[in-house]
């Protein structure tokens, strides 16, 4: 007998591990008699027609508090739960590309089963070690003109995208997924809005993304554990690409309704709210989840996290916390966004933190001068909108002045556009050159 066969036979005739539904309270059910442990599968008896799956959160004695991935409808007390068995398996590989799945790897696209060439992964991973990962030393094209020479991003980096809703932040990702000089684009949609999924895969993604795209979806009337796990389904998905050597782009939006998702499981397991709601356990689940991205021994993951930051205040929690786990962030401005001013980021209020090792000296001069340029005209707009300012005053704020159409030119881009990184940072230099006399 094969140890393949030998194991089947041990699990089928292994005792069952079950329990019963003492309660269910808000978003989580309590279950007596089961031996789990945290993490565990579990399937609840319902009175649908289906179990429903859940994991189990916390333990508390003789209980375990679960999070069902489902809806709730249908669950009574002293209903039979049973152990799940084996953890949660996640499909991986070139299979997966131009496919859409659910927050647990499920095909939701109308285009049958997932190839039986995919290599099916526990979710569940190792952070890659300190010491083992590559260094960030090269940069990776976003076909972006103004993130590639203004807020460069490295091959592996980590970079948060800060913004208040309606400000493009959908738009931008999609044009990073179609320009991008990574190999793979792993894109997660998380609690996003079920109208607004079918126009960004058809219009903003477009035939040509989603060739060369994974892309995973929870919507936001789904429970919390399958909009959290949405988001780790994509990171393990990202990693296995790694793993193969591939250079891959994971675009997650959004980080902030991840740490809701958290936030929604930890009240509901019982811990106790601390900063402007959120549980202790919302600020580990962020860490673990972005520490997962980055390069590995082969291969690399960058990542780029929305931030939906709540009022447009950009030190709100989840926003000062993500600032602190990133090597980066892009602010959109929504003032820009008014304008018609697109992609609407705030040059001056977006960095990236390994600029310095993955730019030349030249380079780095030409984007400190549009900086001071732009810096310059910023502080004199007061006088300049009430005629105030008289030219010569300030060489930079005259270079501003002069040169205006040919600067918004440059950090402008059509959503169509695609951007070289390389020609980006020539017409940069050929931009600031103009500015030699004036400053």
């Amino acid at each position: 007998m094969s140890t393949a066969t030998w194991e089947r036979v041990l699990h089928a005739a292994a005792p069952e591990r079950s329990g019963t539904v003492k309660a269910v309270v808000g978003l989580g059910v309590e279950v007596l008699g089961l031996d789990a442990a945290v993490g565990d599968r579990v399937q609840i008896e319902s009175s649908g027609q289906r179990p429903v799956d859940a994991e189990v959160v916390a333990v508390d004695g003789a209980s375990a508090r679960c999070m069902p991935l489902g809806p709730v409808d249908g669950i009574t007390a002293r209903a039979r739960v049973r152990h799940g068995g084996a953890a949660l398996q996640v499909p991986t590989g070139a299979a997966l590309l131009g496919r859409v799945l659910d927050g647990l790897g499920r095909p939701i696209d109308g285009k049958g089963p997932v190839d039986p060439s995919a290599l099916y992964v526990p979710l569940d991973n190792e952070t890659p070690s300190i010491m083992q990962r590559q260094r960030i030393q090269t940069q990776l094209g976003l076909g972006v003109r103004v993130l590639d020479t203004m807020t460069p991003v490295g091959t592996g980096q980590r970079l948060g995208l800060f913004a208040g809703s309606g400000v493009g932040k959908s738009s931008l990702m999609s044009m990073i997924a179609r320009g991008s000089t990574a190999d793979v684009s792993v894109i997660a949609l998380v609690g996003e809005r079920g109208r607004e999924v079918r126009e960004f895969l058809e219009d903003d993604l477009g035939p040509e993304g989603r060739a060369r795209a994974v892309v995973v979806v929870a919507t936001s009337d789904q429970p919390a554990m399958a909009r959290l796990r949405s988001a780790f389904v994509a990171t393990r998905i990202a990693e296995q690409f790694r793993a193969d050597g591939k250079n891959v782009v994971l675009m997650m939006d959004s980080l902030t309704r991840v740490a809701m998702a958290q936030r929604e499981i930890g009240l509901s397991a019982g811990e106790p709210p601390a900063t402007r709601g959120y549980p202790p356990s919302t600020f580990s689940v962020l860490a673990r989840l972005l520490e997962r991205a980055g390069t590995g021994e082969v291969g690399s993951i960058t990542g780029l996290y929305t931030v939906l930051v709540d009022g447009d205040d950009h030190n709100e929690p989840i926003a000062d916390a993500a600032r602190g786990l990133l090597d980066g962030h892009v602010v959109l401005d929504r003032g820009l966004a008014v304008r018609g001013h697109f992609p609407a980021v705030d040059v001056l209020g977006s960095v990236s933190r390994v600029v310095s090792k993955i730019t030349t000296p030249q380079q780095r001069k030409d984007a400190v001068t549009l900086r001071s340029v732009l810096a310059a005209r910023r502080s004199a707009n007061d006088l300049i909108d009430i005629g105030a300012y008289r030219p010569g005053a300030n060489p930079l704020v005259d270079a501003a002045l002069t040169h205006a159409g040919s600067i918004d030119g440059f950090l402008t881009q059509a959503m169509d556009d695609r951007a070289d990184a390389g020609d980006s940072w020539r017409r940069l230099a050929a931009l600031t050159h103009d500015f030699g006399g004036l400053i």
